[in-house]
């Protein structure tokens, strides 16, 4: 019988099943299911694939695009094949009774094998009948079936000659009527999705953009409400089923919002209305960037400029030219920490709906994006539901991935290797924002990593503050931008206080992916300001024109003034300690007496959160304004708090808000790079020039914006304002003292060198733009010549460049090789790491505490009236995940690792992939005891300094 009359009634057999629902004992063919799959890959190469993406799979299968889209529809509706086996069959009773006589008579022995895998081996030999070509780790066969087998997250490793030999699988698989079978549905799929002749190559690249489309396809596919209703009301027959799919998979992907869209053009005052214009930078961009590209192609940009000074808005001008011209559609904006990524979602937000799209969907992927309420759109109240659980339409609700792969078709829940902490679907979104570490993960050999390949690839990747990252995570942005530039996906880098080698580096390694070598003595700097463009085809740098370089430093240029206090640094310790003149905390207070006094706004930055914490308390007790004007703000806090403060003081100190009279913010290096504010006056603990820079960047910050408005206090002199007060710690010889854990936060050598420029900075006001690269370079360039200045200062440029190597090192364990450089597509995830365990910041494998109340009865609540009991149930709902999450707060792994039984979570929240690694912290209300030790760490949470840690030694 031939694939014609397979596809019609009472063709080939579709008794095998592919979904089994136990509630109500539906079953749904196999057969059926691999076309749903073929069929909604095909829409999604159509509308959801970009012109880039189908470029780079059309040239990595060496094959017309229309055959390419053949090839994939067939390639993804084969990836269950493996489950046409009598082990996969056998799992469910109900369902192996249907299948007659003939098969299971036929079964052999039943041997183990996960779907995933059987279906990369049964399906080298299908398609090497086919005429996929079978040889080494290369071959189109053996990558082919690799895709197969990594439908499901992981690629894995084929052994040819062994267990995916033909006498293995015919032993294990199933004897010849399965093998006959398999051989005839494949052979089917061939026909239906009209593939003209097997693929003579399959690049890496290439295998890793199908991979990722099958999964996407495959979770479409698998959701109850999309087969269910097939299962009710079966077509007669494959090929009337083919017709059906394309119409349900066309409807389903533009119902889930994944169908591409273009945004109209439109004015610059419309997409940026803040603005009454562009500013010389932002006009260069408009003015020379859209020939470049459309000469050139795609590549990679840099923006270097000054803080605050519209970086962002340049970059999405950048990301519309690229999107025009280099076959890319959307954004992927990439910050380094929760707070920043707020804060530009809303700007990414408003400039798509700028534009009136009908249905443009922007996603937030972090891992407390649930707990924006610009996001959710909603108030986290206890009666509300969460979008924790998904909508009732979810796509991806009901997709058990992460559990056992042979449990994957009826109701469950996932264990913890589930728990893909920015939700992976939600990347696929054509705008997304995002924290860097997401996008790292598409480097790590975590579950899905070929899924977050395809949603980054897509869109023009936009990192911002590129400077922010440190050894760790420099080396897998390195290895990130090497893929990106493999995929010619398009890259815009920001950053304000980027030195010189860094920006060649990061452009090389995107360079060096898309194939173009010997670029060593290549100098990729921008400039400052500036920006640059190296395109990918020929790796030739162009830069932002001098007369408008010159304009734009004109234009940008202000005076700031760096004052010097050198302080005796002491704990603040017992709370009614007499602080002395000359003491950290007693000089704080001085140099805020204007604000205190007269109004105004003032942020102190301080070191750790320890400090900030005992800065806050100080300034509590001598206080005399209104309780709310005295803002604490740091990580470690619970989510919902500080999710609050962020949003609230966002909106106050923004440019626009409803500024008020005083207000003193006491807080950390989270200031660096998260919010949009202003202040007037400001005071910073001893840091690297770059972070000094930043943090002038929000001293003043809309002075230009509020020229004519009485927006100052009374106090504030336009000559000598802003003002930065540098806090120097020295010992009683007024040299250099770096508290203890200082320099955990920045190398010791950048501090004392910054401590060292700090006395000539003070002379002269600062002149920015002008003087920050010179600033930068002096410090954290390779040219900088002060580790040579004394022994201490050598020997502390030492030790930086140790860690800094083992940092590197460690990183590098994990990563994933180039794209150029794997064979086997195995190579990929040679390591099973799961995205929990992912580290993408040296030592930080967060844990999250859960501070809570324990009654007199042993009753776990949520707050110290004992109303919200801690819920311990099966099955949790939304308000209850999200209810425990936005009080919980992440710390290193370290801190707890030592937890005892009276800190362990109820049992039913362990296969929970929210919940699983939660650890308790609980208050005894009758003890009154808070204080909870975990080997050397002592932990205790204090509902208004938040929580506590010292370290036992």
């Amino acid at each position: 019988m031939g694939v014609v009359e397979d596809g019609r009634y009472d063709g080939v057999d579709l008794r095998p099943w592919g979904k089994f629902d136990r509630a109500t004992l539906r079953v749904y063919s196999l057969l059926f299911h691999l076309i749903d799959v073929g069929a909604v890959a095909g829409v999604l190469w159509d509308r959801f694939l970009t012109p880039s993406q189908r470029r780079v799979i059309s040239a990595g299968l060496d094959m017309p695009q229309e055959q390419a889209r053949s090839g994939v529809c067939f390639l993804a509706g084969m990836h269950d094949i493996g489950k046409l086996t009598p082990y996969f069959q056998a799992l469910e009773p109900v369902a192996y009774v249907r299948l007659g006589e003939e098969l299971p008579a036929d079964a052999g022995q039943v041997v183990h094998v996960p779907h995933a895998r059987a279906s990369m081996h049964v399906g080298l030999h299908l398609l090497g009948e086919l005429g996929f070509a079978v040889g080494g780790n290369d071959s189109p066969a053996v990558r082919a079936a690799q895709c197969l087998g990594g439908h499901h997250g992981r690629f894995l490793q084929l052994d040819v000659d062994g267990a995916a030999s033909a006498q293995r699988v015919q032993a294990t698989l199933g004897g010849p009527e399965w093998q006959e079978l398999r051989r005839r549905y494949v052979r089917l799929l061939w026909h239906l999705f009209g593939v003209d002749e097997a693929p003579k190559a399959m690049s890496v690249e290439a295998a890793v953009l199908i991979t990722g489309l099958t999964m996407v396809a495959d979770r479409i596919a698998s959701q109850r409400r999309y087969w269910v209703p097939n299962a009710d009301t079966p077509s007669f027959g494959a090929a009337e089923h083919h017709s059906r799919a394309r119409r349900q998979a066309e409807e389903e992907v533009e119902r889930l919002g994944l169908a591409r869209f273009a945004l109209d053009r439109i004015p610059f005052t419309t997409a940026h209305p803040a603005l009454k214009e562009p500013n010389a930078l932002q006009a260069s961009v408009m003015e020379e960037f859209p020939r470049l590209v459309a000469e050139r192609g795609s590549g990679i940009a840099v923006v270097t400029d000054a803080m605050g000074t519209g970086k962002s808005v340049a970059a999405l001008e950048m990301a519309r030219i690229f999107n025009e011209h280099s076959g890319t559609q959307g954004v992927m904006w990439l910050l380094p920490a929760t707070a920043a990524a707020d804060q530009a979602y809303e700007v990414l937000d408003r400039y798509v709906r700028g534009h009136r799209p009908e249905y443009a969907p922007v996603t937030l992927v972090h891992h407390h994006s649930d707990l924006n309420e610009a996001y959710t759109g909603r108030l986290l109240s206890p009666a509300d539901t969460s979008v924790l659980g998904g909508p009732p339409d979810d796509p991806f609700a009901d997709h058990q991935d992460d559990i056992d792969d042979e449990r994957e078709y009826g109701p469950g829940v996932a264990g913890p290797d589930g728990w893909l902490r920015g939700r992976d679907n939600a990347l696929l979104a054509q705008y997304t924002v995002s924290t860097t570490d997401q996008a790292q993960m598409a480097v790590l050999p975590v579950r899905h990593s070929a899924l977050r390949m395809l949603a980054l690839t897509g869109k023009t990747v936009v990192v911002d503050e590129a400077h922010a990252l440190d050894a760790f995570s420099q080396l897998q942005l390195l290895r990130l931008l090497q893929w990106l530039g493999a995929m010619n996906c398009p890259v815009v880098l920001l950053s304000a206080t980027m030195p010189a080698p860094t920006a060649t580096e990061l452009v090389r390694a995107y360079l060096w992916g898309a194939g173009r070598t010997g670029l060593h003595a290549v100098s990729f700097a921008p400039g400052y300001p500036g920006w640059l463009f190296a395109d990918a085809a020929t790796a030739t740098a162009h830069r932002m024109s001098e007369p408008a370089r010159h304009e734009q430093r004109a234009a940008q240029r202000r005076n700031a003034h760096i004052r010097v206090r050198k302080v005796i640094y002491q704990p603040l310790g017992q709370a009614g300690r007499a602080v002395e003149a000359g003491e950290r905390l007693a000089v704080i207070a001085d140099v805020l007496q204007p604000v205190i006094r007269r109004g105004g706004c003032a942020a102190v930055v301080c070191a750790t959160v320890a400090d900030a914490q005992d800065t806050y308390a100080y300034l509590r007790r001598i206080w005399t304004g209104r309780g709310e004007d005295l803002v604490l703000l740091h990580a470690r806090v619970r989510g919902r708090r500080r999710q609050s403060t962020l949003e609230d003081l966002r909106h106050q100190l923004g440019p626009t808000g409803p500024r008020p009279a005083r207000r003193v913010i006491v807080t950390t290096s989270l200031l660096d790079v998260s919010l949009d504010v202003d202040v007037d006056l400001m005071v910073s603990d001893l840091a690297s020039v770059a972070r000094l820079l930043q943090r002038l960047g929000r001293l003043g910050r809309f002075t230009h914006l509020w020229s004519g408005q009485n927006r100052r206090p009374a106090w504030w002199n336009a000559g000598t304002s802003p003002t930065l007060t540098v806090l120097h710690p020295v010992n009683s010889f007024g040299a250099t003292a770096l508290p203890p854990g200082w320099d955990t936060v920045e190398p010791a050598v950048a501090l004392h060198e910054t401590a060292r420029l700090l006395p000539a900075l003070e002379t002269e006001p600062l002149v920015v733009p002008d003087a920050v690269q010179a600033l930068v370079e002096h410090v954290h360039g390779v040219t900088s010549h002060f580790a040579a200045q004394t022994t201490r200062l050598q020997q502390m440029a030492a030790t930086h460049q140790a860690r800094t190597t083992r940092q590197e090192q460690l990183s590098a364990i994990h990563l994933v090789p180039p794209a150029k450089r794997v064979s086997s597509l195995a190579d990929l995830h040679r390591q099973h790491l799961t995205t929990a365990q992912a580290a993408t910041r040296p030592g930080l494998l967060p844990r999250r505490l859960l501070p809570c109340h324990r009654s007199a009865d042993g009753t776990l609540t949520l707050d110290a009236a004992g109303l919200l009991p801690i819920p311990d149930q099966e099955h949790l709902s939304p308000r209850h995940l999200r209810g425990i999450l936005e009080h919980s707060l992440p710390v290193p792994a370290a801190w707890v690792a030592r937890a005892s039984a009276g800190h362990q979570p109820p049992a039913s929240w362990k296969q929970h992939p929210l919940l699983a690694d939660i650890v308790l912290l609980p208050t005894d209300s009758v003890a009154r005891e808070s204080e909870h030790r975990f080997g050397q760490h002592w932990l205790r949470m204090d509902e208004e300094l938040g929580l506590q840690h010292r370290k036992q030694q």
